[in-house]
């Protein structure tokens, strides 16, 4: 098993970036790992979603568990190996917000795979704060 955390603090209110996370047609605008994506249905557990990385095949994954304003958890399974990715919202006492990314990857090419995964996340958590602080 290999496990990855990721994390930023930000002035905007955990529902500003909830709102962003729902968004997954607009997840480009603050994610430039992803070419492309369509959500399969509403933004809940069990919906689906097709997402394509620049000059990569597309992958489907599926939310597996889905808490309004708090967090969301999404899996992707590729032959063996399966990514758990959780974004977490959690308030802090200073009134801002920190933004989790906690990623959890199992299977024979885990240790691989997973520095592939995660290695834009300080990028998209940055891109993402910035446009859940703009009003």
């Amino acid at each position: 098993m290999w496990t990855h955390e990721e994390s930023i603090e930000t002035s905007a209110a955990p529902s500003r970036v909830w709102a962003l996370f729902a968004d997954v047609a607009r997840w480009k605008d603050w994610n430039a790992g992803i070419e492309s994506i369509e959500l399969h249905g509403p933004f809940v557990a069990g919906t689906t979603f097709t997402m394509q990385p620049p000059g990569q095949d597309a992958l489907t994954s599926t939310l597996t568990e889905v808490k309004p304003n708090e967090s969301f958890i999404d899996e992707t399974v590729v032959d063996e190996t399966r990514v758990l990715v959780s974004h977490k919202l959690a308030p802090l006492p200073s009134g801002r917000t920190r933004i989790i990314y906690s990623t959890e990857i199992s299977g024979p090419d885990a240790a691989e795979i997973g520095p592939m995964v995660t290695s834009d996340f300080p990028d998209v958590l940055a891109a993402l704060k910035k446009l859940a602080e703009q009003s």
